[in-house]
């Protein structure tokens, strides 16, 4: 318990009390190893039965009979009474082996040699199933998300070589044939190739990359033979560190899975003592009381009490929930992300690279007659090359080459403003008016009407004039706002961008709220405005540069998780293919889970409930119990898994 809250890798199957991973023993082990000591115990029972109820004999009865009830049951409960052992070492007595142990030992001391098989036979065989379960679930994402080939073919000296992936070298290049997977991260060094990205963000649809751009391990190569220069290490690559994003994703508990486990410590100790009571209070109550009959009913009491449906099925809901995020490209740092999501009440967005597609260009240029617009376009381009931020892009795709011979000097990024430098002794400021107005430098003219973002620039303390650039919309972002609002999810949208540019998009998209001119503290403050009303909010913007708001926000959405490892670092969920449209799909998959969560919930107080009143007057015999826990348990692992298989 006191680790569900760390930062370390997990182990995926963690009933309360023990740390062994099923899903390892799994995957090391046939169908036929695994039900092997299962099939033994049934058969030795089944021929057990027989002898006792449909074969007349004189002679299984005794020492025999108890001695072949032994061998059958110690097949399936040696491995439940060593793990009740290791977990009492540790500290930990009240685990459900405990409770299983105690359960069938006692029916064998009372005589009821084949229930007590039949119960660790039942909840063995429950065992191998709930591991498995958690296997599939943990086999689906791996195979999903680390498609990596072993292999590369490398050129040395000219000459392919085939060598293996963690090998490679930073720098080295790999040949990439038509319909190969790339196995590194890297610069492609051809022309043009298109990729299939379905491995990182859940889309097959081509994706073409051209001479000088980011290609990823995972993509696969659609066409002409390419070549790829390796810019990163075989275990630092995108991918590596999506995978493991995924898998340690459990660490990160969802507060119903941290309340059953919590529930579970208390309450198995209470059943225990509640067991030990239901087989000597009625001594001094009963005027017939016979201690045999009242520890058969403890013992039905205990194999019904045992919360294994809930302390499994629970954890492997929310792991569910986590792999059908990956499998559509949207990647939940913990399941307490998805609990937040299948609440939250308002989706606040950034405008650019969220609901735009932050591909800027220039639509004209105003500066004023009396500067010359090709100098002052050169000096420009040269400060923005000192910015990643789209505009910079747009100014230099506009304006061509950078002079590398303009010096600049005391280069600075004002936060929400833009930038400023001197050149030849004269300052030059490139940005938004607010940057103009700080630097108290006059204008005349209105920007309040163009519906188009304004970068202006001032040089040696005058007003040259300004640049318009427009951005468009998402195509899947209309639909994004139109789902959300099916959700009954309120939307809002804070941008640096002036505000006539944001109410533009806003109107478009039908987004009720929408705040322009914001710098990144404004932001915060419209965030609070929004918590201050109890309200939960999950913010989505770049992950890096809204760090202050996505802090503050109950969930921080990513977009682009693609561009940016920061990215990946910093939010809490990450949308890989920069598609709005997975917000909705998000928010839909927490919901979906958490709905899964709550019927296995349900459904097992309920039917142990059932079973336990039926119990208390004699009428649930030590068959319903185990139907009440081992049948239970599989009915709520089938419910779980089935979140993976579910279309969003």
């Amino acid at each position: 318990m006191e680790e569900c809250c760390s930062t370390k890798p997990k182990k995926e199957h963690n009933h309360e009390g023990h740390d062994h991973d099923h899903s390892h023993e799994v995957q090391d082990k046939s169908m036929i190893q695994l039900f092997l000591p299962a099939i033994l115990s049934f058969t030795l029972l089944l021929i057990g039965i027989t002898f006792d109820n449909f074969i007349e004999n004189n002679w299984f009865n005794g020492w025999l009979r108890l001695i072949w009830y032994l061998v059958a049951y110690i097949p399936v409960g040696l491995p439940v009474l060593k793990e009740a052992y290791e977990s009492i070492i540790k500290g930990d007595v009240f685990s459900e082996f405990f409770l299983m142990g105690i359960a069938t030992i006692g029916a064998f001391a009372i005589g009821e040699y084949p229930e007590g098989v039949a119960v660790m036979l039942f909840y063995s065989v429950g065992e191998v199933f709930q591991a498995m379960a958690v296997n599939r679930a943990k086999t689906n994402i791996k195979s999903l998300l680390d498609q990596r080939p072993d292999e590369v073919t490398i050129l040395k000296d000219g000459q392919p070589q085939t060598v293996k992936a963690e090998k490679v070298n930073i720098g080295e290049i790999i040949q990439l044939k038509s319909g190969e997977k790339l196995g590194l991260d890297g610069e492609l060094l051809s022309e043009k190739a298109s990729f299939n990205t379905a491995a990182l963000t859940g889309e097959s649809k081509p994706d073409t990359k051209t001479k000088g751009e980011t290609v990823l391990a995972g993509m696969i190569n659609l066409n002409t033979v390419s070549q790829v220069k390796v810019t990163t290490a075989y275990k630092d690559s995108k991918l590596s560190k999506i995978l493991e994003l995924v898998q340690n994703a459990t660490s990160q508990k969802a507060p119903t899975e941290l309340f059953i486990r919590k529930f579970a410590k208390i309450y198995t100790p209470i059943v225990v003592f509640l067991a030990i009571g239901i087989t000597f209070l009625p001594y001094f109550f009963v005027d017939d009381y016979q201690f045999k009959a009242w520890l058969y009913k403890a013992l039905v009491f205990l194999v019904i009490s045992c919360p294994c449906a809930l302390v499994i099925s629970i954890p492997l809901g929310y792991f569910g929930g986590i792999g059908a995020g990956s499998r559509n490209g949207i990647l939940f740092k913990g399941s307490n992300f998805l609990d937040v999501l299948a609440n939250v009440q308002n989706v606040v967005m950034d405008k650019t690279g969220t609901m735009t597609e932050g591909v800027f260009k220039v639509q004209e240029v105003k500066f004023g007659s009396e500067f010359n617009k090709e100098e002052i376009l050169k000096l420009v381009n040269a400060l923005e090359s000192q910015s990643t931020h789209p505009v910079a892009t747009a100014i230099h795709n506009y304006a061509g080459e950078i002079d590398h011979s303009i010096q600049l000097e005391n280069v600075e990024e004002i936060a929400g403003h833009g930038l400023k430098a001197t050149i030849n002794g004269k300052e030059l400021l490139v940005g938004n008016f607010k940057l103009i107005d700080k630097f108290n430098i006059s204008y005349d003219i209105k920007t309040d009407n163009i519906v188009y973002t304004l970068i202006a620039v001032a040089y040696d303390k005058k007003f040259v004039g300004y640049l318009t650039i427009a951005d468009s919309i998402k195509e899947d972002a209309q639909l994004t706002i139109n789902k959300l609002k099916a959700l009954n999810v309120k939307t809002t949208m804070l941008s640096g961008d002036k505000t006539s540019v944001v109410q533009f998009v806003a109107n478009e998209l039908g987004i009720q709220n929408a705040f322009g001119d914001l710098l990144p503290e404004d932001k915060v403050n419209k965030v609070k405005e929004l918590k201050a009303k109890n309200e939960t909010v999950a913010f989505v913007g770049d992950g890096v540069n809204d760090a202050p708001v996505v802090a503050l926000s109950d969930v921080g959405i990513a977009m682009g998780g693609l561009g940016s490892d920061a990215t990946i670092e910093t939010a809490d969920v990450v949308i890989q293919d920069d598609k709005p449209s997975k917000i909705p799909m998000a928010i839909n998959i927490g919901k979906q889970t958490k709905k899964i969560v709550w019927q296995n919930i349900i459904l097992a107080f309920t039917v142990k409930a059932i079973v336990l009143a039926l119990g208390a007057g004699g009428l649930a015999t030590m068959w319903e119990a185990v139907f009440a826990d081992v049948g239970v348990a599989l009915i709520a692992i089938l419910n779980a898994v089935r979140i993976q298989r579910m279309k969003f």
